[in-house]
């Protein structure tokens, strides 16, 4: 098994190599700002905004969206003191454009939350809307490795962690608010 996962890190290092070497001065401050829609106070204040309705007809997909980001957070938070995978390593001439949120890499927290929070809404909205958001919620991890600090294994363990939160949150919603 231990095996697997030097074969699977050397990989995603070399990904995230080949991305960060690529970057371009103009997209930076981009990246910099769409990658803060996946933080902590961004997703709980939209969920409960959605909740309360702020916007009229999303109630029920605010508290889905903020089931499937309280499960996603604590798969996120079990997996990063469990796994303890370190930040990624850059090449040299390369820095992190952003400071780490904490030590730990796997998985990629922005990456769960924002997709936690774009998968309720997606289901919501009509399709121009629905993929201007999920959209958005791929850019927010996209911009983790951008940034230099997420492997991109990191952020597809974010999706898949909110992938299976928002599909828990139909079930579990449907026995709460009968």
């Amino acid at each position: 098994m231990s095996a697997l996962f030097l074969l699977l890190g050397r990989h995603d290092e070399r990904m995230l190599h080949a991305l960060v070497l690529r970057r371009r001065g103009l997209a930076d401050p981009l990246m910099r700002a769409l990658t803060h829609l996946g933080d902590a106070w961004f997703t709980i204040c939209l969920a409960l905004a959605l909740s309360f309705g702020v916007a009229t007809g999303l109630e029920e997909t605010g508290m889905r969206a903020g089931f499937a980001l309280v499960v996603s957070h604590l798969g996120v938070q079990l997996l990063k003191r469990t796994i303890t995978r370190p930040r990624p390593r850059l090449p040299v001439g390369c820095a992190s454009l952003i400071e780490a949120p904490d030590r730990f890499s796997f998985p990629s927290g922005h990456s769960a939350a924002s997709l936690s929070i774009a998968l309720p809404l997606a289901v919501a909205l009509s399709t121009p809307l629905a993929a201007g958001v999920l959209a958005l919620a791929g850019i927010v991890g996209f911009s983790r490795c951008y940034l230099g600090v997420h492997y991109p294994g990191d952020v597809l363990a974010g999706w898949l962690l909110a992938a299976g939160a928002a599909w828990l949150s139909t079930p579990f919603l449907a026995g709460v608010l009968r």
